[in-house]
């Protein structure tokens, strides 16, 4: 009994790390033009709440401002898997993000990560498909 619950046990969480390692997982570096600020505050809290309400394979996208600079932004994103993420980028409410905003952004660099805690990620993200 108790060797099978360890087993259990070693097996969820194996199949815990796998699955956050197939998370794709990165943070978007933003600029815009400060005469459309107010504007993309707005799209940028629509995406983000739009995105989370119809998709669940978006873990989490999460929009942050600079505090030192107004017109720069970080979003967290991490999706469950590369298609929830190609899948994301192809829907009615992302393209229409993409082309409002696209005037309004002076840069955008997406920066990868690799997730260091993978095991973790279960603690802090409870959404799951």
């Amino acid at each position: 009994m108790v060797k099978n619950l360890i087993l259990i046990s070693f097996m969820a969480i194996l199949s815990l790390g796998m699955k956050a390692q197939t998370h794709v997982v990165r943070i978007a570096d933003i600029e815009v033009y400060p005469q459309y600020l107010d504007e993309y505050i707005k799209m940028g809290k629509e995406i983000a709440a739009t995105s989370i309400r119809e998709e669940t394979g978006v873990v989490c996208l999460f929009p942050c401002q600079l505090k030192e600079d107004s017109t720069r932004f970080r979003i967290v994103e991490i999706y469950a898997s590369p298609e929830a993420y190609r899948h994301h980028i192809n829907t009615e409410h992302f393209l229409r993000y993409k082309q409002k905003t696209m005037k309004m952004v002076k840069s955008l660099k997406l920066n990868d990560l690799t997730p260091l805690d993978t095991a973790g990620m279960a603690n802090i993200f409870r959404r799951n498909d």
